[in-house]
């Protein structure tokens, strides 16, 4: 059975720094690859960053690089999104979802989903 399991979201004041990890659990990360969504009130999915199946390549969204990146240890089977500098905008619901075997901007794509993890930033 393939699940995504998102942990690592909380409070933040504005600044600091939080590492989200996406446990995988039912299919290898060499064959899925594996993005970042959030979700915030009142707003459409938003695609944050992607790391590919079997070449590991990473990509990002405009807005969110040199704040963001992602990573993955296979033997582990989770993908971190370490992020820094958070704002309050950022505030929203993280996701991680799968698809094989190439990343993807539209969330339509991903076939799997894991239930979100909230991250908050507030001064």
């Amino acid at each position: 059975q393939v699940q995504l399991m998102e942990s690592g979201g909380g409070l933040v004041q504005p600044g600091g720094s939080l590492r989200l990890s996406c446990l995988v659990s039912g299919f290898s990360l060499g064959n899925y690859a594996i993005g970042w969504f959030r979700q915030a009130p009142g707003k459409e999915r938003e695609g944050l960053s992607c790391i590919s199946s079997t070449a590991g390549i990473t990509y990002y969204s405009e807005s969110m690089m040199g704040r963001f990146t992602i990573s993955r240890d296979v033997a582990k089977n989770t993908v971190y999104l370490q992020m820094n500098s958070l704002k309050p905008e950022d505030t929203a619901v993280y996701f991680c979802a799968g698809r094989v075997p190439w990343c993807s901007d539209h969330d339509r794509e991903y076939d799997y989903w894991g239930q979100g993890t909230q991250v908050t930033v507030f001064s």
